[in-house]
């Protein structure tokens, strides 16, 4: 990206569209793990139990706030480099 200049609508866009990968693959493992940990494989019941959804509620709240965590930390490492940044 150019240093001085505001970015261009293609820059704009590249940007959403990475922004929107990078929260699809997030949502996609934050599934994979929290589906693994909490919902019993045997699946006796059509419907989560009362545990089943507490864990993957909690298990979710969990990844999200990692994950916010280490994407405020690594912009603020990212900027303290000298890369572009909001």
């Amino acid at each position: 990206m150019r240093a001085s200049a505001s970015p261009t609508s293609a820059e704009k866009i590249a940007a959403v569209e990475n922004e929107i990968k990078v929260m699809a693959e997030m949502h996609a493992r934050m599934m994979k793990v929290c589906s693994a940990k909490c919902i019993d494989q045997s699946y006796r019941e059509g419907e989560l139990t009362k545990g089943e959804s507490v864990c993957l509620d909690r298990c979710a709240s969990k990844f999200f706030e990692a994950h916010q965590t280490i994407s405020e930390q690594l912009q603020k490492e990212g900027a303290a480099r000298g890369f572009g940044g909001n």
